[in-house]
């Protein structure tokens, strides 16, 4: 598990920036609405930080609703092979209730599991993409980037968002978000209200499109208006 003394460290600009460019490459299916998969560690190493986590989530999923049109499905491991995923739900408000219930538990990370329900939920009828938010990585990670890869080609881009600074864990995300054509950035207190919006424009623009990203990033921070300039482009 991460370390739980050592300090967060502020998302770069260039790292917001790697993160905004891939943005590009999300494109909604537009069968029926957006369908986003939403994953959370909820490992012991996230507790000290999980009541900010929740907020920021919180408000991505108020967001999204606001466009609608937008089915989530929101799975979190935590405990011993604890791994959880919610029916899918258009229904932000008892989402949230769900999600605020979730307290954390000392386990080993589940992300293969995760990443094998992307690609069997896809295959039942697709996802637009993958927000996976946590702070450390325990598995085999060739075998991670292998799922990362089959979900690439079938075009369910992973957006990764990594509390702390595990030097391990980073490697492994940041070439699973490469793989599967998503994007990696770091998810800390210190960058709250950029990624807060990042997490926000996302989930809308599953949702609604372009259209629905430009008229959400208006009068919003710069980090939105590269995102929504670069999905225009």
């Amino acid at each position: 598990m991460a370390d739980k003394g050592k300090a967060l460290e502020r998302s770069s600009s260039s790292e917001i920036d790697a993160f905004l460019k891939k943005t590009r490459e999300l494109a909604p299916t537009g069968k029926g609405g957006g369908r986003l998969l939403f994953a959370l560690d909820a490992t012991a190493s996230r507790e000290s930080v999980w009541d900010r986590a929740m907020q920021i989530q919180s408000e991505m999923f108020l967001a999204a609703s606001k466009v609608g049109n937008l089915s989530i499905k929101l799975a979190y491991y935590r405990g011993f092979m604890e791994c959880y995923a919610l029916p899918w739900t258009p229904d932000a408000a008892d989402l949230l209730g769900k999600m605020t219930g979730i307290h954390c538990a000392a386990g080993a990370t589940q992300i293969e599991r995760i990443l094998n329900l992307a690609l069997k939920e896809h295959a039942i009828r697709p996802i637009d993409a993958l927000v996976f938010v946590g702070d450390c990585m325990e598995e085999n990670p060739d075998r991670l980037a292998d799922l990362a890869g089959q979900l690439g080609l079938v075009g369910v881009p992973m957006f990764i968002f990594q509390d702390r600074h595990d030097a391990i864990a980073e490697k492994t995300f940041r070439h699973m978000a490469t793989l599967s054509k998503g994007a990696w950035c770091r998810f800390d207190a210190n960058s709250a209200a950029e990624l807060r919006d990042l997490l926000c424009g996302v989930a809308v623009y599953a949702a609604g499109g372009r259209k629905a990203l430009e008229a959400f990033s208006h009068n919003r921070g710069d980090a939105l208006k590269r995102l929504s300039h670069q999905v225009r482009n």
